[in-house]
Formats: C-alpha cells, sequence, structure tokens
C-alpha cells in the first residue's frame, strides 16, 4: 500500500526518513510530502496549496492509499478524507486531532513578519518533548521551516459527511488511549466522536515518534494498512 506522510507544522519530508526507510522492508510505499510553505522556499502558501498536494498525491497513488497526518497535519489527513472518502484506504492520525469545520487550522503561535516561527522548546517542556536529547532538539530546530500566515491562520472547511466512513486509527505518542477515548466521548472531538471506525495505537514516545521511535512508529503504521 502506499502511505502517504505528513508532517506537522515546521517540518518538511525529510523528517519521515528514518520511517520511510523502515516501512519499505514490511511491504509499503512510503511517500513523505513536501508541502507548499514547507519545504518549497515559499512564503505565500496557503492551507489550500498545502491541501492540494496531498490530493494530488492521493490521485497519483497506486490503489488506495492511507494518508498519515502528524500534529496540526492530522486536520490536512482529515481534509484528505473529507475531499475524497472514496479513494483512501485509512487515515493515520499521529498525536493530534481533526479541526471542526469553521476554525483555525492551526492558530497557536505568534506570526511574524507573514509566517509562524518554530517558538523554540519552552511551550513543548514535558510529555511532548521529554524523549528528545539535546542533539535532537538541536537538529529539528535548526530543520525547522517558518510556516506561512496563510496556513496557519485558514479556516477549515469540511463539506461531505462520507468523510466518517474512512477507517480511522488515532496513534497516541504523549498522551494515552484511554485519555483519547475520554477525549471522544466528552465530545471534545466531534470529527472523531462521528468517525464510524476508529482504532487506537499506543506509542511510547513523545509528540514527534518518527524522530524518537521511527521503527516502532513504522511498524504501527504497518500494521495500521494491514
Amino acid at each position: 500500500m502506499d502511505i502517504l506522510l505528513i508532517g506537522g507544522l515546521w517540518l518538511n519530508a525529510s523528517v519521515w526518513d528514518r520511517v520511510a526507510s523502515a516501512l519499505e522492508p514490511l511491504g509499503h510505499r512510503a511517500v513523505p510530502l513536501t508541502l507548499p510553505g514547507q519545504g518549497d522556499g515559499s512564503v505565500s502558501a496557503t492551507l489550500d496549496d498545502q491541501l492540494a498536494t496531498v490530493l494530488a498525491a492521493v490521485d497519483a497513488a497506486s490503489g488506495k492509499p492511507m494518508v498519515v497526518g502528524h500534529s496540526a497535519a492530522c486536520t490536512l489527513a482529515w481534509l484528505a478524507a473529507d475531499r475524497r472518502p472514496e479513494r483512501l484506504a485509512k487515515v493515520a492520525l499521529i498525536g493530534g486531532v481533526p479541526t471542526v469545520d469553521g476554525q483555525p487550522y492551526a492558530d497557536f503561535f505568534a506570526v511574524r513578519d507573514g509566517v509562524v516561527p518554530f517558538p523554540g522548546w519552552g511551550p513543548f517542556e514535558g510529555p511532548d518533548a521529554a524523549d528528545l536529547d539535546d542533539a535532537a532538539r538541536r537538529e529539528v530546530a535548526a530543520a525547522a521551516v517558518p510556516v506561512p500566515e496563510g496556513v496557519a491562520k485558514a479556516t477549515v472547511r469540511l463539506t461531505d459527511e462520507r468523510r466518517f466512513g474512512v477507517p480511522t486509527v488515532l496513534v497516541c505518542p504523549e498522551f494515552t488511549p484511554a485519555q483519547a477515548r475520554e477525549w471522544i466521548d466528552a465530545g471534545d472531538v466531534p470529527e472523531l466522536a462521528q468517525a464510524k471506525h476508529v482504532d487506537f495505537a499506543d506509542i511510547d514516545s513523545g509528540h514527534w515518534p518518527m524522530i524518537s521511535r521511527p521503527v516502532e512508529l513504522a511498524r504501527i503504521l504497518a500494521e495500521a494498512a494491514g
């Protein structure tokens, strides 16, 4: 199966290199995506531009792919399910949940000169980054790509309820499956509360398992792909 890999804020396609290498021997074709504004040099990219890139990869895939979104890009993966519900085998969400219709995509951090720069490790101290050593933190910070304002502040638009029929797996890194179920049951994650098929996978890591646990993450994704 083709597995499309979408990194969250500040990440380019190279963050998936070790996951991709581990997926290939497991019988899957890994397709890390370079998003407009996050690796192609564009500072004027929009969320629509990023979604167009994801949909182009879905349309070019061999058979029905699994789309994997990390962190904020869980919403991008969910948007792909909204726009191409008949084309997807599954959606995998790592360390995040889909934003609801009408809300900003990722309006979490300050905008400077039209972009959202990586804010440093302060906001992520605790479970998010506890498993990243100093070398890994320096590597991530050095490679971080400022995200265009037109991506972070864009309004999410969901239109096709067939998205709720796309099988979904929520990979739980800095939180547990039990916590995720509680959030869904409490109504805090409306999109997943309406999804018909949601599985949960636990991984003992912080928010960036593709960096700290790439082989284990690849195994989880391969199992999800079936």
